[in-house]
């Protein structure tokens, strides 16, 4: 695997990503059973696979549109990552720091003015923030990494089925743009955690609580929460013990990054990665059947990418 860019190398990084893309075949894939759609239809979903993390991420985003779709100059972003566990990076507990890093840097390139990023830990975050790798990654990419303030938990109207209202991190709601970069692992009580289960590190209070109904407390979440976009982190996967995992015979290499604006599409996707379907994740059904989002990949263009390491 690629390691850790710097705002420098990554700038090389890119434009040598930028050229691959463009020199080789784009493996353009449905899902079995789906028909070609129209040469106008917008993507719905981005999946880039390659050896090279930084190529894979800014690949993904390129071919949604670029990160100035989802940015503009003199924004505040925050970068959401899965940073829960006091895990090192290859047990795939927590979201890959190089596609973190690739991010801020992305944001940061576009004319973002300030980038942040931080999560609500589940283990003590003075190591999840270190052991993860993600601080000092996204530090060295020019990110603001700050521990969640407490203080800046404030009782919010979610309007939601279950969630009337619930404490939130204004920093998250106050964003310009947020990102949402969580990991594709496994859950023993969600069966997965992806997109829609990592606003739980963006919320305050007791959050066991929300495992009573959490399905629907998910759904809840996911349409409070507007981000302007969804990487799901696929480097390695978690496909048991999760979420906190910690043997590494639990994990799996994918080399890949799956992008897209809708996280209902985004969690479905990720679900066929461990042999399911979206409508086995009781929240992504929840949320398909909302009108959240979509969980019928079958009728959505998605559109993948292979980025080969000079």
């Amino acid at each position: 695997m690629t390691q850790e860019p710097n705002r420098r190398t990554f700038l090389r990084t890119l434009g040598l990503s930028a050229a691959s893309i463009t020199l080789s075949p784009l493996a353009e894939s449905l899902l079995p059973g789906s028909t070609l759609p129209a040469r106008n239809v917008p993507i719905d979903l981005v999946v880039a696979e390659g050896s090279s993390i930084p190529k894979i991420t800014s690949a993904a985003v390129g071919l949604m549109g670029g990160i100035k779709r989802f940015i503009s100059r003199g924004d505040i972003v925050v970068i959401k990552p899965n940073m829960a566990w006091d895990r090192k990076p290859e047990q795939a507990a927590n979201t890959n720091p190089h596609v973190v890093a690739t991010l801020v840097s992305l944001c940061l390139d576009a004319g973002a003015k300030r980038v942040k990023v931080f999560d609500r830990s589940c283990d003590d975050p003075r190591r999840c923030y270190v052991q993860s790798g993600i601080a000092h990654a996204a530090r060295k990419a020019g990110a603001e990494i700050t521990f969640v303030d407490d203080r800046k938990f404030k009782e919010m109207n979610i309007g939601g089925e279950v969630l009337k209202s619930w404490k939130i991190y204004t920093e998250v709601v106050e964003a310009d743009a947020l990102i949402n970069v969580p990991i594709a692992k496994h859950h023993s009580l969600a069966k997965l955690s992806m997109a829609m289960k990592n606003w739980m590190g963006a919320i305050g209070g007791w959050r066991g609580k929300l495992h009573w109904r959490l399905n629907q407390c998910l759904a809840d979440l996911a349409s409070f929460f507007k981000p302007s976009l969804t990487l799901l982190d696929a480097v390695r996967i978690l496909v048991n013990h999760g979420p906190q995992g910690g043997r590494l015979e639990d994990v799996k290499g994918m080399d890949m990054v799956i992008a897209g604006v809708d996280q209902i599409a985004v969690d479905s996707f990720g679900a066929t990665l461990f042999g399911m379907k979206g409508s086995d994740l009781g929240c992504v059904k929840e949320g398909h059947t909302r009108g959240l989002g979509r969980m019928d990949i079958e009728n959505l263009k998605v559109k993948r990418v292979h980025v080969p390491t000079p």
